[in-house]
Parts: C-alpha cells; structure tokens; sequence
C-alpha cells in the first residue's frame, strides 16, 4: 500500500513540475514578442545607420575600367512596393546581368558594374526614393530570403560602363511631379552645367 501510495505521489510531483514547465515555456513565447519587438527596432536603427553617414566611395584605377571602393549596397525584391518591373518598364532581373538601383544623378541609367567579391554584373535600371541623395546602390534580390541575407555591406565595385546622363533624363522628366524625381532631375542638370563649364 506504501509502494503504491508513492507511486501515486511520484506521478502527481511530475504532473506538477509538467504543468510548471507548460507555464514557464508558454510565459516565455508570449513575452517573445516584446523581445523580437526591440530586436527588429535595433535591427532597423542599425541598417539606417549604416549608410545614413557614408563617406563618398573612393575611385581606385583597376584593369577593367574604375574600381570604387566600399560603396554602400542594400538589397531589394520585386515582392515590395515597387512590384516586378524596374524604371524603364522591364521586368527586373536576376540573371547573368542583374538589376540595380541607385540615385541616377550619382550613377546614371545603363551603369553597368561588377561586384569584386562575388564577380556578380549588375546594371542600373532601376531607382528608388530613400536612394535619391546618396552613393547607395541598391541590388535586386530575386527572394526575400536572399535580400534579408545581403542587409547592407560596404563593397568594392569595378565600374565596366558609365551611364547616361541624358537617358537618364529623358526617362525622369514625364515623371517629375515626384519630388525624389525632381531632386535626381536638378542634381543631372547642375552636373551638366558643370561639364559644359569645364569644356
């Protein structure tokens, strides 16, 4: 009767310490989210830091044209706002040539340049409102899951092809009700004016 009493006694210990186990695991998941919360903000405050403060690239002669160095890169994927499509009505790409975007006044339309690291080709075709004013290329990202892995690196690029400024031009001006527009139109002007003073 002893040995069955203790028994009954053992199990009953271990339902209680399982309830307080349930209790202690399901208090931590609904205070998980607090955490994830200040993580993200943190995560967040971090990759708009990281570029808000750069310092303009530094060109370096390399054998295929202009190497930059530590150019500030984040990524990008047609499942955000900007949809499949890049500036010029093409669907973007992720192929031997992939799709880039950037500040058109600083690297214009048709820029073609290549990663150091990776030996990734990239072409500007593409643009985007928080780049307007700054030396950040954006790179398009054919998965979310890639884009979250690339965040934002400081990275050497060796310019193969400058673009247009004029193209560039002709695409930015039916669209100049935009302020970011404006503000790439006005930057592309002012450079003009500058070459022609030099000239």
């Amino acid at each position: 009767m002893k040995v069955h009493t203790r028994k009954i006694d053992n199990r009953a210990e271990q339902n209680i310490l399982a309830r307080h186990r349930f209790d202690a695991m399901e208090a931590a998941v609904l205070q998980m989210p607090r955490y994830l919360k200040f993580t993200l903000a943190a995560i967040a405050a971090c990759f708009l830091a990281s570029c808000a403060e750069q310092t303009k690239p530094k060109l370096v002669s390399a054998v295929s044209g202009h190497r930059m160095q530590k150019v500030c890169t984040t990524a990008y994927t047609h499942s955000e706002r900007g949809g499949r499509h890049n500036a010029i009505g093409f669907f973007l790409s992720a192929r031997r040539v992939r799709s880039a975007a950037s500040d058109w006044s600083r690297f214009p339309l048709g820029t073609r340049f290549r990663l150091v690291d990776t030996d990734e080709e990239y072409v500007i075709d593409d643009y985007g409102t928080a780049l307007v004013g700054t030396e950040t290329i954006d790179l398009y990202k054919p998965t979310r899951l890639e884009m979250k892995r690339w965040g934002v690196r400081h990275v050497d690029i060796d310019i193969l092809e400058w673009g247009s400024d004029e193209a560039s031009l002709k695409v930015l001006a039916p669209r100049a009700k935009h302020r970011c527009v404006r503000k790439m139109i006005a930057s592309l002007e002012r450079k003009k004016m500058q070459q022609k003073k030099k000239a």
